[in-house]
């Protein structure tokens, strides 16, 4: 479904103004040519001249790199013209293997629940709409499969997954903070140990031939991260339009980011700890990456890949999953509406062209305008904000929790899912005295 939604796109070699128009857009066919693929360079080793751009190698980790590159050699036997939208194919079908993984590795984590859960994530509006926009699917699956080995009471495995998760993207290395507060709280030491050797004997393995000899081509996406400034979808991109100055400075902008992130991930930790339950481990695993997401300068429409299956792991229920589904589905086509405006260069629809056309099953004509961009990015944000503040009162009050009712502790949690608490902040708590009614 997810291949279907991009024909109309892929039939018009994602020409862009068609693309936006009928938001089925992705950044694999137009990154083959403009990133050098088609050429035959090689990601990391070889440069390439991106018109309008600072950017010299392939601006993705190295495992993503690579990726692209095997997709890049099995078009080869085509024709030149034929190259493109054979890469961009290959490319779907090696994600959509991904997808399944993920699903699978998912489903299996959710333990009882793991019909209901699957489903969620593969008939998710998300997945089938962002599915092959970017090569996050890679990440997203590997870093199920470390939860499914950690489930399975296989810490070393689990790290072995997580790095080369990190090493295709940069987002599960957030996973490790949850995983080292839980084994704190329970006292997992030698799991915790062998989970983090796996984790940094993998991510050295992919990365440190690549770092020896391409040190250049290496270190281009974290050059490149650090100098990016406010993309689409970052709540700072609507900050900026309402009064909020100084953003045009990187470095403010990474501190104000970095900053909010650590006080958020403070937060977390403060809460892991003192929690009356040691909290279940997609639940922390969810919450951290929310707290990256929400003041981050970059929010692309495909990052919902991320969170996914973290939030049906969290939280399977269906009715605040569908309302943040809704959100998504709204800033989906928000996006690549605003981008129509923005290129073609017209003011865009109001809020009630824009309704108006979307009842009528068709496009706004000339796309969204700024206000109406603004509406949709904050639906998405609100409706990330709201899951994050119910998967907290899960946290806080256990009795509410849907995959604690049935009397299980956590089903992804393998060797923390029923042990002893050995450490907690609430232990330090003074107890608090009855005062006695005179």
């Amino acid at each position: 479904m997810g291949w279907l939604q991009k024909q109309p796109c892929a039939s018009t070699r994602f020409d862009f103004i068609k693309t936006t128009t009928r938001a089925c857009y992705t950044d694999v066919y137009p990154l083959y040519y403009v990133r050098g693929l088609s050429d035959g360079k090689v990601p990391y080793f070889d440069t390439f001249n991106a018109a309008g751009s600072d950017i010299h190698h392939v601006e993705y980790p190295v495992l993503s790199g690579g990726f692209m590159q095997i997709a890049a050699l099995l078009v080869r036997p085509f024709g030149v013209d034929e190259r493109g939208m054979a890469f961009y194919n290959v490319t779907v079908f090696l994600l959509a293997l991904l997808a399944v993984v993920a699903v699978l590795a998912t489903a299996y984590v959710a333990g009882r629940r793991s019909l209901r859960v699957g489903l969620m994530v593969a008939l998710s509006p998300a997945l089938l709409l962002t599915a092959y926009i970017n090569w996050d699917l890679l990440a997203v699956a590997l870093s199920a499969l470390s939860l499914a080995a950690w489930s399975a009471r296989r810490p070393a495995l689990a790290g072995a997954m997580l790095g080369l998760a990190i090493a295709a993207k940069f987002y599960p290395l957030l996973f490790l903070g949850p995983l080292v507060l839980l084994c704190v709280r329970a006292g997992q030491w030698r799991a915790m140990g062998r989970m983090l050797a796996g984790t940094a004997g993998a991510w050295l393995l992919v990365n440190l031939p690549v770092m020896l000899f391409a040190w250049d081509g290496w270190k281009e996406f974290y050059t490149f991260s650090q100098k990016r400034g406010i993309d689409w979808g970052s709540i700072f991109f609507f900050l900026q339009d309402h009064g909020m100055t100084g953003l045009d400075d990187t470095d403010r902008l990474n501190m104000l980011g970095t900053g909010t992130f650590l006080v958020l991930a403070a937060g977390i930790a403060v809460l892991t700890l003192t929690a009356p339950r040691r909290p279940r481990l997609p639940q922390l695993l969810f919450l951290v990456i929310v707290a990256f997401m929400l003041p981050n300068k970059v929010w692309s429409p495909q990052y919902v890949l991320w969170l996914l299956p973290l939030a049906v792991l969290a939280r399977p229920k269906l009715p605040a999953f569908l309302l943040w589904q809704l959100g998504e589905i709204v800033y989906f086509f928000g996006i690549w509406w605003y981008l129509l405006s923005v290129s073609s260069q017209t003011p865009g629809a109001g809020l009630g062209d824009t309704l108006s056309a979307v009842l009528s099953l068709d496009a706004p004509d000339g796309g969204i305008s700024h206000d109406v961009y603004g509406v949709a990015l904050l639906a998405r944000f609100s409706t990330v904000l709201l899951l994050a503040m119910l998967v907290v009162w899960d946290i806080l009050r256990p009795s509410s929790d849907l995959v604690r009712s049935d009397g299980v502790d956590d089903p992804a949690g393998g060797v923390l899912e029923d042990a002893d608490d050995v450490f907690s902040l609430r232990r330090w708590r003074r107890p608090r005295h009855a005062v006695p009614v005179t």
